[in-house]
């Protein structure tokens, strides 16, 4: 056999075993790494936060309804109830299943660890939003309660997560968000979204895509079965009903504060302004970029130069020249002050 040949086949084999190894979904590590995932402890304890979260709906939580959350089979719900009897963390009162008070103190402690990991991927890393929740749930069931008080102030002690979810604190108080889903919402008034639902991620991949989030102010103008259309951020959005459902809001006195001013990429050569604010959809290292750029609220910018091709163009903020792409632009408010030659 000649020694390309047997290169070739070589090279054939190590292919394969990394195929069986890491091929994903199916592979030898996809599977470890769900093994680990369904450990005796993680599942306790995700079982702990979906009988506090059906709680808390006013839901009858069930081995039924804990097979369907953590993905087991039937027989396997039952047996982790009662292994949580058994360890004293939950309890039947009159046939129905509920948290005794350490398993209570349980449960709020891995939800708050989870709101507070979403936190800091939404504000400290470059993490899609699309990420942050699969990664807080590996991250929840490894922190102490000492390190969730130390991350709470490493995040200034934030008591909502990037979402809108209330953010338990130690002693496992919360102030829950009162509201209504954008499809109830009344039509013409002024509202604030104060929660996004992130699951099911197909629809909250969609409205993300729309760049909408908790903070933001907006204005019903149609509701019909199939649709619901809005204002925010200065553009009109259009959502079926399914996904709106999943944003929750609530009426607000005040005007939009957006709709008094403009978007960065909305000046005009020679045109100066001064920023309002930069969205809260933009975190982690692409807001430290802008702030570090100087566009802080108050600070005076002008637009200078634009590219051949229209985009990016180039602003002056405190005697530098800076170039930001249209998209980055967009998302920067600005009060125009005056023109200049």
């Amino acid at each position: 056999m000649t020694e390309p040949l047997i290169a070739l086949l070589a090279g054939l084999a190590l292919t394969g075993l990394v195929l069986v190894f890491a091929w994903p979904q199916v592979g030898l590590l996809a599977r470890w790494r769900r093994t680990l995932h369904n450990s005796s402890q993680v599942l306790r304890e995700d079982a702990l936060k979906h009988i506090h979260e059906l709680e808390m709906q006013g839901r009858r939580p069930d081995a039924d309804s804990l097979a369907e959350a953590l993905h087991v089979s039937s027989h396997d719900s039952g047996e982790l109830l009662e292994n949580l009897e058994k360890r004293e963390l939950v309890q039947r009162q009159e046939g129905v299943l509920g948290l005794t008070p350490v398993g209570r103190e349980t449960a709020l402690h891995i939800l708050r660890a989870h709101r507070l990991w979403e936190q800091y991927l939404a504000d400290k890393t470059g993490y899609s939003a699309l990420e942050w929740h699969d990664r807080a749930e590996l991250l929840e069931h490894q922190t102490t309660p000492g390190e969730a008080n130390a991350l709470a102030a490493q995040l200034g002690y934030p008591t909502y997560d990037p979402h809108g979810d209330p953010i338990p604190d130690p002693d496992g108080g919360w102030v829950p968000q009162q509201g209504m889903t954008l499809f109830e919402a009344p039509i013409d008034q002024p509202l604030t979204i104060i929660h996004i639902e992130d699951e099911p991620q197909a629809v909250y991949a969609q409205i993300l895509a729309e760049e909408l989030h908790p903070g933001m102010q907006i204005r019903v103008t149609e509701r019909s079965p199939v649709r619901v259309k809005f204002w925010a951020g200065g553009n009109e959005h259009v959502l079926a009903p399914v996904v709106s459902a999943n944003i929750t809001v609530r009426a607000v006195p005040a005007a939009i504060p957006e709709a008094d001013g403009v978007r960065l990429s909305q000046l005009k050569r020679g045109e100066l302004a001064e920023v309002m604010a930069i969205s809260p959809a933009v975190r982690g290292s692409e807001r430290r970029r802008l702030l570090d750029l100087g566009l802080l609220p108050g600070t005076q910018v002008a637009a200078e130069l634009v590219s051949p091709q229209g985009d990016p163009k180039a602003y002056r903020v405190r005697d530098a020249l800076i170039a930001l792409r249209a998209e980055q632009a967009d998302r920067i408010f600005v009060r125009k002050l005056e023109t200049y030659p």
